[in-house]
């Protein structure tokens, strides 16, 4: 079959050549359309319970994540001429298109009493712009006097306040955000010029955008940088121009061809999608690589360039399938998890392993078709004498060191296994954001002011319709805001009972004291007064309790202490106080709200990549069971590439580095990449244990020799290919490029020397001539010649030179 797929290949190129543009074209169109999101909620199962509940919160309630917060701290905020400027902000930001309203000390609205019409009103703070410090200071005290905000817009204390920026959902969960987001930056940055005030943002709004922005210039970034660092790396190894443009080539098609399946699938680009670049490196490198390598050795020995050009997919074709496939299917496994993210990735990722084979088998050989033969000079990097030296040395220490390999191994694994059970699974919202955007110190700035800004929610299910209105539910609710207020990391919840309270403080013409639950007889009186003439207060009513007075909602704001304190938060603190306070076998309390969402999505993400190693792990053994029959070869073939995982996994836990999803990625990638080294080895073995009629010894040295050296080039241009994320801004692409590179730059030791010695040790055959095979390794033994299969006499190849055609 695959002598006559070389065939086909070389006899119709141009047409090959012609379909491979022609679907790049297309797939570039379907590129231009594509879209970034970041919908954290995606990485939790639609079925997962917590998400069932939290789209009935939002049908009931509405959006829990829109609020985008700005902050100012300083004592000239509340002098006149700043104050003013702040004024101006806050109005300018509440009627910026996509925002719902903007909530801070200058829009501050409060109920007071009508005694004629026995109704509550509702009327600004600030009726106008203060124009005397003295009045500014009468306007400030009567805000400080409605407890409605204590704690929520100002804090007196350290002289600092907020603005809470409502935005649309409908804006918010479209292209239009990254626009009203923009907006309101602007408008701060033209505040802080003019009043030299410093400002901070946080909400997932803002850092969702943020997240937006960045990834977009750390795409384009890493793709043009990682292209040109595997180029240079190229170009030292082959010394030859052609490589790395055709190298460079594939890797551009593949791209196209990514971003167009994105899009024709109907996905967008997420934070997994969004490494997607990085992974068509790793899968079409290695396949360059073994084909340059194969094509320079087979030219060598015959100096026929279409015979060499045949011998690419007839001798490691096969090889290269399997290993694109073992990649395709470590990916495709992916598809069949709950999580929506996951599933686009490994869906994406899987099909673009296996068309990344295609594209390198057509582009590869056909272009070297058109090409001139390699001179002795683009040769000579087959003999580069520090590869051919560690080669060598390699060759020594396995032949004459193999119970110190074993040794090693031992200490070394032994050694991970100790660092493996400390490692830590803590993930934070704001994980991997990067350090210049800032986001993590202003974020730092509202958790010391205001105790947090991540959305946290309670839904306290009283039981019965109209069970809010029952004064003993009342005390039940009061209870539960008293216990919330006093805890460190969680900001003075807001739900019903600030309207209820503020509408007694109303009632008792505005007196701070009043400012509390109504009793019985008081609720009596109070109930005339309670329906407003101000559209927007009923609505903020009905965000708080819903419409048959039987669920009430306390919202709340919360550091962003990772998933660890989060979990003790609401499992050793709030729930266990909502037992006790709603004794009643009716009356239930559920916590959401996006925080939490996103804290399990993140487990989940670390549970299903972990389940799918372990996938994976089974069907690429099933892969290799189909290639080497043997089993003992199948056992042999995976110990070597379950080490650098191990070794990796110590190494986290040794230097605290937590388990989190972009590093417990790093897994399932790395054991894909690294097992494609132990297949061309072990197939090479395979073929020379044949031809040495069962001389392990000699089947060993020869495989170093011919393919020990494709493997370190391999190895060195993935090391180096994933090394440059350590250059990112964000923490996660950060730890995915060291760690990778770590993982195989272990797996090429462990490939390269523990599989050799496990060969030698438990395979089958002639174990003898050990020195006469080092004395003469170089020795040539024998020819390939005869084993051609193909007929090249009926390949008709034209020079690149003139028009006139040769027979081979």
């Amino acid at each position: 079959m695959w002598v006559k797929l070389g065939s086909f290949i070389i006899k119709y190129r141009l047409i090959l050549l012609i379909v491979t543009g022609s679907i790049t074209v297309f797939m570039g169109y379907k590129a231009s359309k594509i879209e970034i999101t970041y919908d954290f909620l995606k990485v939790v199962p639609q079925d997962d319970a917590d998400m069932v509940y939290f789209k009935e919160f939002y049908k009931m309630f509405g959006e829990d994540g829109n609020i985008m917060v700005i902050g100012v701290q300083d004592p000239k905020l509340f002098k006149l001429e700043t104050f003013n400027k702040f004024y101006d902000l806050c109005y300018q930001i509440q009627k910026s298109e996509g925002v719902n309203d903007a909530i801070s000390l200058p829009t501050l609205k409060m109920l007071t009493k009508d005694t004629v019409n026995s109704k509550l009103d509702v009327k600004s703070v600030f009726t106008r712009k203060p124009v005397t410090q003295h009045e500014l200071d009468s306007m400030i005290q009567l805000a400080n006097d409605q407890l409605f905000y204590k704690g929520l817009i100002v804090n007196p204390n350290t002289n600092a306040a907020l603005i809470a920026v409502s935005i649309d959902s409908k804006q918010l969960n479209s292209n239009n955000r990254q626009k009203v987001v923009s907006n309101i930056l602007d408008l701060s940055a033209t505040f802080k010029k003019e009043t030299n005030v410093e400002t901070h943002f946080a909400g997932l709004p803002y850092v969702r955008t943020i997240m937006v922005r960045d990834v977009q210039a750390e795409f384009k970034f890493f793709l043009v940088l990682s292209i040109l660092v595997t180029s240079l790396i190229l170009y030292f190894f082959f010394r030859n121009l052609y490589a790395v443009f055709f190298t460079f080539l594939v890797i551009v098609v593949t791209v196209v061809w990514t971003m167009g399946t994105i899009v024709l699938l109907g996905y967008k680009i997420t934070l997994l999608t969004g490494m997607l670049p990085a992974l068509i490196i790793v899968i079409g490198i290695p396949n360059c690589i073994y084909m340059y390598n194969k094509y320079h050795q087979e030219y060598r020995k015959h100096r026929n360039k279409i015979k060499a050009i045949s011998r690419i997919v007839e001798k490691i074709g096969f090889l290269t399938f399997m290993t694109n496939m073992n990649t395709a299917v470590g990916f495709l496994v992916l598809y069949f998890t709950n999580i929506i993210i996951i599933k686009e990735f490994g869906m994406v990722a899987g099909l673009i392993s296996a068309a990344t084979f295609v594209i390198t088998l057509v582009v590869i050989p056909t272009m070297l078709c058109y090409l001139p033969a390699p001179s002795d000079k683009q040769l000579k990097h087959l003999d580069l004498r520090f590869l051919r030296r560690v080669n060598n040395m390699i060759q020594y220490v396995v032949l004459r060191y193999r119970s110190v390999v074993y040794i090693i191994t031992g200490l070394l694994i032994a050694i991970s296994i100790v660092g493996i059970y400390r490692i830590q699974v803590i993930s934070y919202m704001v994980d991997d954001l990067p350090k210049s955007s800032g986001v993590k110190t202003d974020l730092a700035f509202f958790e010391q002011h205001f105790k947090g800004v991540m959305p946290l929610e309670i839904v306290v299910d009283l039981g019965k319709k109209k069970g809010i209105r029952i004064p003993a539910n009342l005390k039940k609710l009061d209870e539960l805001e008293t216990y919330l207020k006093s805890l460190n990391n969680v900001s003075p919840p807001l739900s019903v009972l600030n309207i209820i309270k503020g509408a007694k403080q109303a009632y008792y013409n505005g007196l701070p004291d009043f400012y509390e639950i109504p009793s019985k007889q008081e609720m009596v009186s109070l109930s005339s007064f309670m329906k407003t003439n101000d559209k927007s207060e009923d609505k903020l009513m009905r965000s708080f309790v819903d419409s048959t007075g039987q669920y009430v909602r306390f919202t709340c704001k919360v550091a962003d202490m990772g998933t660890e304190k989060m979990a003790a938060l609401v499992e050793k603190n709030i729930t266990p106080k909502t037992k006790e306070i709603f004794t009643d076998s009716t009356q239930k309390v559920h916590i959401t709200g996006t925080t939490l969402l996103f804290l399990k999505g993140n487990q989940y993400l670390i549970n299903d990549l972990s389940e799918s190693l372990v996938w994976a792990f089974a069907l690429i053994s099933l892969m290799m069971a189909f290639i080497f029959t043997n089993p003992k070869i199948i056992i042999i073939s995976l110990i070597p590439n379950m080490i650098p995982i191990l070794m990796t996994a110590g190494i986290m836990g040794l230097f605290n580095i937590p388990l989190k999803p972009s590093t417990a990625l790093i897994f399932g990638i790395s054991f894909g990449i690294s097992i494609d080294s132990t297949i061309h080895y072990l197939s090479k073995f395979k073929q020379e244990l044949k031809h040495y009629k069962g001389s392990v010894m000699q089947a060993v040295v020869k495989s170093l020799e011919e393919e020990g050296v494709s493997m370190i080039y391999t190895s060195i241009v993935l090391f180096c290919g994933f090394l440059i994320f350590a250059f990112s801004d964000f923490g996660g692409t950060i730890a995915l490029g060291i760690l990778t590179s770590l993982t195989l730059f272990f797996a090429m030791f462990t490939n390269l020397i523990v599989l050799p010695a496990l060969l030698l040790t438990f395979s089958s055959g002639e174990k003898i001539n050990l020195y006469p095979i080092i004395k003469d390794k170089h020795e040539k033994i024998h020819t390939e010649d005869d084993d051609m299969e193909i007929d090249l006499q009926r390949l008709e190849i034209k020079t690149p030179r003139n028009e006139e055609s040769r027979e081979v």
